[in-house]
């Protein structure tokens, strides 16, 4: 199981189920692919060796499945998510040595945007995976 001071940012208030359930299986299958492949390749091939063990984990995804964005309710273009696992988490892959705020803003921007309960951030590019859950305050109870 993921240690707790993985997540600082983990709310209390987050659903406990899909806090606890499926983001520990996103997690896992994470790092099967990392301990499996190792860093140093494109975030394509992480990004392939991961819809194979979401799809023998039993996951429900899309791949790079576009979202529009607004503005005030104005359409103001798309981008397009990883992943979205379950209709619930929005997944964002990095293949960089060091995760930045900039990875962390565009992760939690893609929380709100796509209007998910929960975002997350998965680096396959350093020694070790790194990971940062995403709350998106509007879905906060």
């Amino acid at each position: 199981m993921p240690p707790d001071n993985a997540n600082p940012g983990a709310s209390p208030t987050a659903p406990a189920a899909i806090r606890d359930e499926l983001t520990y299986k996103i997690i896992g299958c994470a790092m099967k692919v990392h301990k499996t492949m190792g860093p140093g390749f494109q975030e394509v091939i992480y990004q392939r060796c991961l819809a194979i063990e979401f799809n023998r984990s039993n996951l429900a995804f899309a791949r790079e499945q576009e979202q529009t964005l607004y503005y005030e309710g104005i359409e103001v273009g798309s981008r397009r998510a990883d992943f979205v696992v379950e209709s619930k988490v929005v997944v964002e892959l990095k293949a960089v040595v060091t995760l930045e705020d900039v990875h962390l803003a565009q992760a939690k921007n893609y929380t709100v945007a796509y209007d998910f309960p929960l975002g997350l951030l998965l680096n396959f590019g350093s020694r070790s995976l790194q990971y940062k859950l995403m709350f998106n305050p509007k879905k906060q109870a």
